[in-house]
């Protein structure tokens, strides 16, 4: 990324963003053959370092700004904001799974996908789980993601507070964090009634977020391009294959063993140290191949990944519910090459619309055309005298004829719904009578107006 003007940058963090999302959303997909065709399989990092780094990177760039301009205080305001959204968005996304449980379980019958996603607890026990979800002790695997994001936002003023005193500070901070966290066993609890910790550890997590954070900053400089350490990047990643989560690629008993001695290294939950090692290769092998091939940013692909990785977070909450969406196809239409194809694709190309969507959305369209459509209304107004101008404007006018229909649909839902209870109150009246007393209020006030009768 040395090198780049700052709008190029960003398109170049965007992209990846969203190319993250994508690879997100095909590994989420529950027993998804397609798992076994990305880089997940094959290294000992995969898209949630690329999400994480990423996310520290655009940080550094957002807050980082804030900090300079409208000092800590209310830099920390902008920091602590967007945890709340972040906080909020993972409390919708258990919501909307859980509620995509209940439709799945009352479409298909079979099988449980309350059960599937390990949150029977929750309907089991709403009052008790839903303490511990709003308090993030209750935490479930498929959910831990957001809550590991938010703890480590809000760490971001104190390493910049550090940073202002002195770098070295700063960077020593996420160091001594990660290294408390292997001494102390330092963890948080992801479950009420049993020790399971949070999948992505915040107190490891953090490292590579504030990697990223360095990086961004430009506390740390990326090194210059050279054939020695490309060479090492390419060795380290090609060594390190028989490491990683695929268990063909350790065909002996010694690359099995050596996979288990090194384990802790490898370690997802605490984030292994090794796994920094090979994103960081990577990432260099990358930077390198891309570097004076910006034009590849601005193929119509290349866009609609950008859009998406501009709207990350919504977008991200559309990933994890569309993941478990498309592994209910595949459990009611099998795994055949065409579902297959239909679900992986289909969701990539529906990310895609979706995150070009929010892009035109953000875009406030409304403000844009308000002034020509007010110039055009008013023209119209002044010549709507004349027969032969409003048969004129007619073919204009229909343009709108399908936002109509859209818009009365909508509208006519509400109507709808309401017709179970609008006919419960015709019956409620035919039994009253005209005047509005049924027969039976007629005893009562009798016994009302005279209390021996029984």
């Amino acid at each position: 990324m040395a090198g780049q003007n700052q709008q190029q940058r960003n398109l170049t963090l965007d992209f990846f963003r969203g190319l993250a999302l994508l690879i997100i959303f095909i590994n989420h997909i529950p027993a998804n053959e397609l798992l076994f065709f990305t880089p997940s399989r094959y290294g000992l990092s995969d898209a949630a370092e690329i999400f994480v780094f990423l996310s520290g990177y655009a940080a550094a760039i957002a807050y980082g700004r804030s900090f300079r301009t409208a000092g800590l205080w209310l830099g920390s305001v902008r920091v602590f904001h967007r945890c709340a959204q972040i906080y909020g968005a993972h409390l919708f996304l258990f919501m909307l799974l859980a509620v995509i449980c209940v439709l799945g379980n009352t479409v298909f019958g079979e099988p449980d996908y309350i059960h599937r996603l390990n949150i029977r607890y929750f309907f089991d026990d709403t009052q008790e789980a839903l303490l511990g979800l709003v308090s993030l002790r209750y935490v479930p695997n498929y959910f831990d993601i957001l809550p590991m994001y938010l703890v480590v936002m809000l760490w971001i003023p104190v390493v910049w507070g550090l940073s202002r005193i002195h770098l070295a500070l700063a960077l020593a901070f996420p160091v001594g964090v990660y290294t408390a966290m292997w001494q102390y066993g330092l963890e948080l609890s992801a479950d009420l009634h049993s020790d399971r910790p949070w999948f992505f550890n915040p107190f490891g997590w953090q490292l590579m977020f504030f990697t990223g954070f360095a990086f961004g900053s430009g506390w740390l400089k990326p090194p210059q391009h050279g054939p020695w350490l490309a060479a090492m990047c390419v060795s380290f990643v090609i060594l390190v294959l028989p490491l990683g989560p695929e268990p063909a690629l350790r065909p002996t008993e010694f690359l099995i063993q050596l996979h288990a001695t090194l384990q802790p290294l490898l370690d997802k939950t605490h984030f292994g140290p090794l796994r920094l090692v090979h994103f960081l290769a990577l990432a260099y092998l990358v930077t390198m191949f891309l570097r004076n091939r910006e034009h590849w940013l601005q193929s119509r692909l290349a866009k609609a990944i950008i859009q998406m990785g501009q709207q990350s977070l919504p977008i991200f909450i559309v990933t994890m519910a569309l993941s478990y969406v498309g592994g209910m196809m595949l459990d009611q239409f099998g795994h055949g090459v065409a579902v297959l194809a239909a679900v992986n694709l289909g969701g990539c190309v529906f990310l895609l619309l979706t995150g070009s969507g929010m892009a035109w959305l953000k875009s406030a369209p409304w403000e844009r055309y308000g002034a020509h459509e007010a110039l055009s209304a008013t023209s119209s107004d002044r010549e709507s005298g004349s027969f032969s101008s409003a048969l004129a404007a007619w073919p204009g006018r229909l343009k709108h004829a399908p936002a109509m229909v859209l818009a009365n649909v909508v509208a006519a839902v509400p109507l709808l719904m309401s017709e179970k209870t609008a006919s419960a109150h015709h019956s409620l009246v035919a039994m009253r009578g005209t005047n509005g007393i049924s027969a039976q209020d007629r005893v009562v006030d009798s016994k009302n107006e005279h209390p021996n009768i029984k």
